[in-house]
């Protein structure tokens, strides 16, 4: 699609909003974007803790899942909150018609509204590297959990972040300025995030180990307390990320950016994937292979693995360049001229081998290797 000389691109960046690593990627790419177009944003979901300081054109309920609080999601809280009418209709008056450009970080709302009125829909998220062939998958299958990840925001083509670039389209993380551009230190306490466990199982365990200051920063907690050599307080972003840069180490769930910013700044990690999610499994098994230990769950029996984990050295070495505005450019580049309507699943939407021989990206991927 041709834009008439004098007019800037018109994009819809749409956002899940449920948890926090999308948002916290947002904040990094919202501002690029910004520079390159007439942008709106919308989020979905109701989840994440994380505010975008930025103006929203658009708040849907979305498809969202709910965190339980025994180390996975709630199924009967999720389906209790979900509305399907509500969900279609949502879909049916997003007016993606009015864009040149629809880029959608894994967003349900914005994808379907596009699939519904022949729109091509660009993916530019951590699932569509999940769901790559390429990409490291967990020992277990999980039928239901790969078909929620192939089918729940279909797009025209998908490019990805992963822990590592498994190829082509695939990118390593985007690291958050307020992270790339921290200076850490080790002030002796370890973090900790694992929004699918309850505060008394957290302080449970956690408290036997009694020479560790612990900063557990809990998804249930609605004020900041002590308990024994636990202190656990509501999620805020600043108060995360200031105890992140200056932890010893962080013990917290399989999502993709907190463990991707525990590496960049070279902490020691630990991860616990949750329960019945698929993308947390296949996270934990690409993880594993770099070298950083997972546990199957947080209970008592694997205590001493936890306090081993305290004392014993990882490390763990990755080089994750700032190459945002990179493939934003050749985002553009190459899906804001061109009307392409072939939908297909998440997994096979990997950028095609004939686009991939773009000049731009080319240099993106020499730039990984550097």
């Amino acid at each position: 699609m041709d834009h008439p000389a004098g007019t800037r691109l018109k994009i819809l960046y749409a956002i899940q909003g449920t948890g926090n690593g999308h948002l916290s990627r947002a904040r990094d790419i919202i501002p690029l974007l910004q520079q390159k177009a007439d942008l709106d944003i919308l989020i979905s979901g109701t989840q994440a803790d994380v505010e975008l300081p930025y103006p929203i054109k658009y708040r849907f309920k979305g498809l969202c899942f709910i965190f339980g609080k025994k180390g996975g999601i709630d199924v009967m809280d999720t389906f209790r909150k979900s509305n399907l009418k509500r969900l279609f209709r949502e879909m049916k008056h997003l007016p993606v018609e009015e864009y040149g450009l629809v880029i959608s970080d894994f967003e349900p709302v914005s994808a379907w509204a596009c699939r519904m009125k022949h729109k091509p829909c660009i993916g530019l998220s951590h699932q569509a590297a999940v769901m790559s062939k390429k990409s490291p998958k967990p020992e277990k299958t999980d039928p239901v959990g790969k078909a929620i990840l192939l089918n729940y925001a279909p797009v025209t083509h998908a490019y990805g972040f992963h822990f590592e670039a498994y190829e082509n389209a695939i990118f390593t993380p985007v690291i958050r300025s307020q992270i790339r551009n921290a200076v850490p230190t080790d002030k002796k306490h370890f973090s900790v995030y694992l929004p699918a466990y309850d505060d008394k199982r957290i302080i449970k365990i956690l408290g036997e180990i009694r020479n560790i200051e612990w900063q557990v920063f809990s998804k249930h907690a609605r004020k900041e307390y002590r308990e024994k050599n636990v202190h656990v307080r509501p999620i805020q972003n600043e108060a995360f990320v200031e105890s992140l840069i200056h932890c010893s180490g962080i013990l917290c769930g399989a999502g993709f950016e907190t463990p991707a910013e525990a590496l960049f700044l070279k902490k020691k990690l630990l991860v616990i994937p949750m329960k019945g999610q698929y993308e947390q499994q296949c996270n934990a098994a690409a993880i594993h292979k770099m070298g950083v230990p997972v546990l199957k769950s947080l209970k008592m029996k694997h205590l001493d693995t936890i306090k081993e984990w305290t004392q014993l050295p990882q490390k763990v070495s990755v080089h994750y360049p700032d190459q945002t505005e990179e493939i934003l450019d050749m985002i553009i580049r190459i899906h804001g001229k061109e009307e392409q309507n072939e939908y297909i699943p998440l997994g096979y939407s990997i950028h095609s081998a004939k686009k991939l021989k773009e000049k731009s990206l080319g240099k993106i991927l020499n730039h990984q290797k550097d």
